[in-house]
């Protein structure tokens, strides 16, 4: 029969190689990528997040060394995707690419999701932001929002303004702006983007929240005016345009930003590499000016910035959905 001293010793023994082999994160971190990575964006091909994932896998696959393909998983209002990169491994293979409607909508407005944003995701930077422009008809007189402000308040509940639907973000940013207006308006939901701006340019409706990448040619054409930015400060695309704070109505500015995720537990290593190469991808010339042309602004801000963004966002839309009684929960 061994002695004490002999089965410690053998044990030990047994246990180094399993020690040895184990790599340590930064060891792990020096191996990867060794196979192709998959950007997945919860939303169709087209549109401003897919654009900025592809041009992000176009300029990272050549700087890891490895391919990066974008992998389109639209529904459900983007959960279906989202899901899709909580549930994968925590590898740093498998990375969500969206907008602060996933990351901050979503959680906001409804409490049954099959994941947690918080918990489940690590965030790795915001890389896109991209105005949201307050346009009205030209049909319409306003020509500042402070005119459709005075007229909103003398005709309360008359004056409409266009939505994608209960919840969606141009209704979310309309009750913040009736609320920090002191107005009451009519939300009208339509099926998406280009039934509402339909119905701008129609002007069955009074005012919209869309993005400049889909408003810019009608405002330069002079169909639809533009009132201000939804966000808080002015943009260099519409330098013309007031942000809301400088409209004394900073309750109601909304960011709309892009940003990658990956999952929970993600190797610290990996997600500090990722962010260094998207601020590096986004710095580049080519890249600026290819996403400028879409009225994109690229903005390399990391995982630290990312988080309060995203917390403080969240926290906003809870709000208002609170306010405003709209619960997605289904």
């Amino acid at each position: 029969m061994s002695s004490p001293t002999r089965r410690h010793a053998l044990a030990s023994l047994a246990a180094l190689p399993i020690a040895l082999l184990a790599p340590t994160g930064a060891v792990w971190a020096q191996s990867w990528p060794s196979k192709p990575l998959r950007l997945v964006v919860p939303f169709p091909p087209g549109g401003a997040t897919d654009t900025s994932a592809r041009l992000i896998a176009e300029h990272l696959g050549r700087r890891l060394g490895q391919s990066v393909v974008v992998d389109n998983k639209p529904g459900a209002a983007t959960v279906i995707g989202v899901e899709a990169v909580t549930k994968a491994p925590a590898d740093g293979y498998t990375l969500l690419v969206a907008g602060v409607g996933s990351f901050s909508v979503l959680p906001a407005l409804r409490s049954n999701l099959p994941f947690n944003v918080e918990k489940d995701l690590a965030p790795v930077s915001l890389f896109v932001s991209t105005p949201v422009v307050l346009v009205t008809p030209s049909t319409r007189p306003f020509r500042r929002l402070s005119d459709f402000i005075a007229a909103a308040k003398a005709q309360p509940g008359q004056l409409r303004y266009a939505t994608y639907g209960a919840g969606s973000a141009p209704h979310l940013a309309g009750e913040m702006l009736a609320a920090a207006a002191g107005v009451d308006m009519e939300p009208i939901p339509y099926k998406g983007a280009a039934e509402a701006q339909l119905a701008l340019l129609r002007g069955d409706v009074d005012l919209g929240f869309e993005t400049l990448s889909a408003t810019g040619a009608h405002l330069k054409s002079g169909k639809l005016t533009g009132l201000a930015v939804n966000s808080a400060k002015r943009s260099s695309f519409v330098p013309e345009l007031p942000g809301m704070a400088e409209l004394g109505l900073g309750a109601a500015a909304i960011e709309a930003i892009y940003g990658m995720a990956a999952p929970a537990g993600t190797p610290a290593a990996v997600l500090t590499r990722l962010s260094g190469e998207i601020a590096e991808i986004m710095a580049l010339p080519e890249v600026k000016d290819r996403l400028g042309a879409l009225y994109l602004e690229p903005t390399a801000l990391g995982a630290t910035t990312m988080a309060s963004t995203v917390a403080a966002e969240t926290s906003k839309y809870r709000a208002v959905a609170a306010r405003a009684k709209i619960n997605l929960n289904q």
